[in-house]
């Protein structure tokens, strides 16, 4: 018997409405299979949901979403909190929301968007999306360092994942999450002695700052959101 899967769900690993757009959207009656209306919680057969027909007034919805890559510059927090947030560098975009954080202290790539499945992708509890960073100290960085952040460390919220580490010069070195914990770096760099100058976020999944600068931005690409989307929404039975 082939497996049933609830409507909500499938949304939203397909990357097409988060769980919460989807059950609105369904309650306003906007979803149908065969030219009839669907239920929220139904469970459908995996060839009846890729038959599934979404009113234009939702595809006119998807078409409002946008998500911008920016270089968040030094000094600025993260959130819509305070007198110097990412926001008064960005206002154009006060009416988006940033996807995870980025310390005041630190600076580099950091994505702003109103696409629900796009903050999932990326700060979901499941999630294992790759963000890569160029971190320059003070102290000089010893192979025996690079190792132990790689293998994983213990600090005091419990022990790191595994991570890609590697040395740049006597005093850069390249790091690798798939975790978002507070500081993270910041505490790991702490653990090992070493006084961190400054951190910048060089990559989120295939999403890359390149060449560009403090205050310079640019939209994804729809090729960008899908692979980022297939990547970060982890299928789970809940």
């Amino acid at each position: 018997m082939q497996e049933k899967i609830r409507i909500e769900k499938y949304l939203s690993e397909q990357g097409i409405l988060s769980r919460r757009e989807a059950k609105k959207a369904i309650q306003e009656k906007l979803i149908q299979l065969k030219g009839k209306v669907i239920h929220q919680g139904e469970k459908l057969s995996l060839a009846d949901l890729q038959q599934l027909k979404l009113s234009p007034e939702i595809k006119k919805q998807q078409k409002t979403k946008e998500t911008y890559a920016v270089y968040k510059p030094r000094g600025y927090t993260s959130s819509k909190d305070g007198t110097k947030n990412i926001f008064h560098a960005f206002p154009q975009f006060s009416h988006l929301h940033t996807v995870g954080r980025l310390d005041k202290e630190s600076e580099g790539l950091i994505l702003l968007t109103n696409d629900g499945l796009v903050t999932k992708a990326v700060t979901g509890k499941d999630h294992r999306i790759e963000k890569e960073y160029l971190v320059e100290v003070r102290e000089k960085v010893l192979p025996a360092m690079i190792r132990k952040m790689e293998q994983g460390m213990i600090l005091e919220d419990g022990p790191t994942l595994p991570t890609k580490a590697q040395k740049v010069d006597a005093h850069r070195f390249r790091i690798t999450l798939k975790e978002g914990r507070k500081h993270q770096i910041r505490r790991m760099a702490n653990a090992l002695k070493l006084t961190v100058l400054s951190l910048k976020r060089m990559r989120i999944h295939n999403i890359h700052l390149g060449k560009m600068l403090p205050r310079n931005y640019r939209k994804l690409t729809q090729e960008e959101i899908t692979s980022l989307k297939k990547a970060g929404l982890v299928k789970n039975d809940s």
